[in-house]
């Protein structure tokens, strides 16, 4: 069996959920359909003439990619330009594409703390807040023969976080009366005739962005044709999401040193460094793609250093007089997520026992070259 378009999709915003990522970002379904079988995804950086190349010879159905393909607004779709023959090659091939981007930097798990792992950051926290959840209460009356297959199927799709805490609720006993009514078709009781049935109360934590999933998997479960239940907004709020990290390096060390690590962690031949080679490092602030603006913010959160892209000449001498180093290994340095997102993919498909194949794109997408 393989997977319809729409449900790799739903795999992938699990991890990269669209709802937190920044305004105006260019995400989601940019190009084909999903309304289709997918039997081979290719996970890429970016979307160039080799990567689609590669992805006609794997016979790929879809293509997640990090970087948009479309940024700005078309006017008119021109195939005698380079980027018009791009989008008429994807198309001739049915190859549809999917972007996620500042949603996968944010994310728990994601871009970000990929690379903060991969550099040894411990317990990094956002540079910058971004997206703070707002959380609901979920109250549901369940008879008690089904108390435990409802809540199983509420805290599975993810309720029920407080904290480093989960599958967090309270269950109470207690009895629920209905009458069914000409037309209904009760799983207990008769047409006409007062019903007072043992039920279990269940109360949960509902992060905003899971809500939708959480109510479908509770009604799912439910064996009443009509499921009493209650979603009460609540002046409480869960996890801050944002971009970049910033934490304590697992080891001190020298600039010169992480640098290295920097180097071998992120697989990348060349940094440009700012700083002096011989400072401590013993906290270090991390943001996949362009940081410049994130300098003073990591300065402000205490970092020595900070490892971020496209790094602009007077932005390095701010850093300079300001006291931070910076590490810049370029914006490719994100094609970490590659490995990373077919690992998440193929976890979830194997899970389901779902026969699509999930490959990792071969192609360089540096832009630039080093002499």
């Amino acid at each position: 069996m393989f997977a319809k378009g729409q449900t790799v999709i739903q795999y992938m915003e699990q991890l990269a959920p669209k709802h937190v990522a920044m305004p105006d970002d260019r995400i989601g379904l940019q190009l084909g359909t999903l309304q289709k079988d997918i039997h081979n995804v290719l996970i890429a950086l970016d979307i160039n003439d080799e990567v689609v190349e590669e992805a006609i010879q794997l016979k790929v159905d879809l293509i997640i990619a990090h970087h948009a393909i479309i940024f700005r607004p078309l006017k008119q779709l021109q195939t005698d330009t380079p980027m018009g023959r791009l989008y008429e090659k994807l198309i001739k091939h049915d190859i549809a594409v999917y972007i996620s981007h500042t949603n996968l930097d944010v994310t728990e798990g994601g871009m970000n703390d990929w690379m903060a792992e991969a550099l040894g950051i411990e317990n990094g926290s956002p540079i910058e807040d971004l997206h703070t959840e707002q959380l609901s209460k979920l109250v549901v009356f369940v008879p008690k023969s089904h108390h435990q297959q409802v809540l199983d199927a509420i805290l599975g799709a993810g309720a029920g976080y407080i904290g480093d805490y989960s599958h967090c609720s309270f269950n109470i006993e207690g009895y629920g009366t209905f009458m069914p009514h000409e037309g209904s078709h009760p799983f207990i009781g008769t047409e006409g005739k007062l019903e007072k049935v043992e039920e279990m109360r269940i109360e949960t934590i509902v992060p905003q962005g899971i809500q939708r999933k959480v109510v479908q998997a509770m009604l799912k479960a439910h064996p009443y044709e009509e499921v009493a239940y209650d979603l009460y907004a609540m002046n409480l709020k869960g996890r801050t999401l944002g971009l970049g990290r910033v934490g304590k390096l697992n080891t001190p060390m020298l600039l010169e040193e992480f640098v290295q690590v920097v180097k071998q962690n992120l697989e990348v031949d060349h940094v440009r460094v700012v700083g002096d080679l011989k400072r401590p490092i013993r906290k270090a602030a991390v943001l996949g793609g362009s940081g410049s603006r994130y300098v003073s913010p990591s300065i402000f959160r205490g970092a020595d250093v900070i490892v971020t892209g496209d790094i602009d000449y007077h932005t390095a001498q701010d850093a300079l007089m300001a006291g931070i180093a910076i590490i810049d290994p370029g914006h490719n340095a994100e094609k970490i997520m590659k490995s990373k997102v077919a690992e998440w993919m193929r976890e979830k498909l194997l899970a389901a026992k779902i026969e699509t194949q999930v490959h990792v794109s071969k192609v360089n997408t540096e832009a630039f070259q080093f002499m």
